[in-house]
Formats: C-alpha cells, structure tokens, sequence
C-alpha cells in the first residue's frame, strides 16, 4: 500500500536506488522491490549489466532504469540522488550495496589491497549515504540501507579488509540511526552470511585471492558452500526493511553468533581462530 505523499512508501509507488545492482544481492533487491510496486534505479559499473537487469524489471511489468556508476567517485554518487529526486520528485530509499570482497592471510595484504576496499566498501557507501540523506533531510522522510555483512559483527578471519570495512558500516549505521531518530530519515544495515550468489562463485578465483593458493582447493571450497538463496534473502531483507529493523542479520542461523560476540567477545575471538584454523587447512597446498 502507498503511504501519503509526504511520507515514506513501502513499497507500492516507492523510489529506489540500489548501488551495485546489476548482479548478486544488490539484483535479488531491485527485482523484489520492483515487484512490490517500486521504482528502482539499477546503479552499478557494470553497464550493460545494469542495463540487463533493468531491462528485466521492465519485462515483467515493473518500472527501472539503469544508471553507469562508480560509487568511488562522491560527485557521481551524487549526481545519481540528484537525477533520480528531479526525474521522479521523490526518493524513499537508498541501498548503498556495491562491495567487493578480496580473501588471503593478514600479512599478505599490501597497501593497495587495503586502499581498494576501503575506497569501494566503505567511502562509497558513505557517499551514498551523505547524498542520500541530503535529499531525504529534506523531504523530510526516506530510508537508507547500507550492506555490510556477517563480517561487521563477528570477527571474520581470512577477509580482514572486508571484514575492517563493514564493521565500519555497521558503525557507521547504528550511529547514523540514533542520530537521526527523530528527522523522519530511517537508517538501516544489512548483514548477510553465507547468500548464494555469484560472489560465491567467483570466490574461487585466483583475482579474489591475495597469496597463492591450489586452484583446485579454492574451487572445492567454494563448492561446498551453503547459504540462503539470494531470492529469498532479498525478501527477507525487504520485509525487515519495512518494520524498519536497525541491524538485519540473516540467515537466522548466523544470529547465534552474532549474540556471542555481544555477549562474550573472548569467546567469539577464540571461535574466530578456529574457523581461520580450518579454512587455511582446506585451502592450503
């Protein structure tokens, strides 16, 4: 159901940007909220593929558009919120979703690595952010949602620039929310666990990887994967989006550890250690 038009709408009749909408997570949310009802603008560097999936959305009845960005560049990011509040006069929601995940051994990763993910993962969804609240503070309603991941509440080894990252976010998220509590601005972060996407996929590959390690290891590894389907995480997000839930953490089963680390860091520390334990084993030569 539409809310009235100084309000935020979920989802029926809704503005949405979604930042690396063209595959994984950042596609299962536009496809879900387009068909809730929502306008949603496919935004990534990926053109063509942007291009697909918003092309998709149209194909099926829903309203989309796609737009070529690079969320490490703020005035882009900008220029995005910008266009989409003049084409459509309004802007509910805003995912700052676009990330990129790069796995190895702390002491391997160099600066450049470090510089890499900070730049996509965690500036680019502050300038989501800043450009989005900008509009939002004054329509005086919105939504913004930040993907972080199960990595920005526990101690996720083997990722340790990711997993810098979207503790960042997580940070970044609860402190924006309390801040604009009263301001009609709603804030958001999304932690997913293990989602079968691409990324899983792609996690096998030698790019993703900094350090060497057997081909074959990698792939089995990767193979052997588990997770919720990305349909039915988009879902499950959007319905948590909607009862406006601070942190959303999903699969369900990933909340048992995120409760151990609130409850007792030591002991999430040491369990830590002991999934880097295991993973370097199965991976290594």
């Amino acid at each position: 159901m539409s809310e009235e038009k100084g309000c935020l709408r979920t989802y029926e009749g809704a503005v949405a940007i979604v930042t690396g909408g063209a595959s994984g997570i950042g596609k299962a949310l536009g496809e879900e909220l387009a068909a809730r009802g929502c306008e949603v603008v496919v935004a990534d560097l990926q053109s063509e593929a942007a291009e697909k999936v918003a092309a998709g959305i149209c194909a099926r009845g829903g309203k989309a558009t796609a737009y070529t960005l690079d969320v490490t560049d703020a005035a882009a990011v900008e220029s995005l919120v910008t266009n989409t509040l003049e084409r459509c006069q309004r802007l509910d929601y805003m995912f700052n979703n676009a990330g990129i995940a790069l796995n190895g051994k702390f002491e391997d990763f160099q600066l450049q690595h470090w510089q890499k993910t900070v730049d996509i993962n965690l500036m680019g969804v502050v300038y989501g952010a800043r450009a989005a609240h900008q509009v939002m503070s004054k329509q005086g309603f919105g939504h913004i949602i930040n993907t972080a991941s199960f990595a920005g509440v526990f101690p996720w080894p083997t990722t340790i620039t990711y997993t810098t990252c979207k503790h960042a976010i997580v940070g970044l998220s609860t402190a924006m929310r309390a801040e604009l509590a009263n301001t009609g601005v709603r804030v958001s972060v999304l932690c997913p666990g293990t989602i079968m996407t691409p990324m899983i996929e792609k996690g096998a590959s030698p790019e993703r990887w900094v350090g060497t390690y057997p081909r074959e290891k990698l792939e089995a590894f990767f193979r052997s994967a588990q997770g919720m389907p990305v349909d039915q995480f988009a879902r499950k997000a959007l319905d948590g989006i909607a009862n406006n839930q601070s942190v959303i953490v999903l699969p369900k089963s990933y909340k048992l550890l995120w409760w151990i680390n609130r409850v007792s860091p030591a002991l999430a520390m040491a369990l830590a250690s002991k999934i880097h334990s295991a993973i370097m084993k199965r991976i290594s030569a």
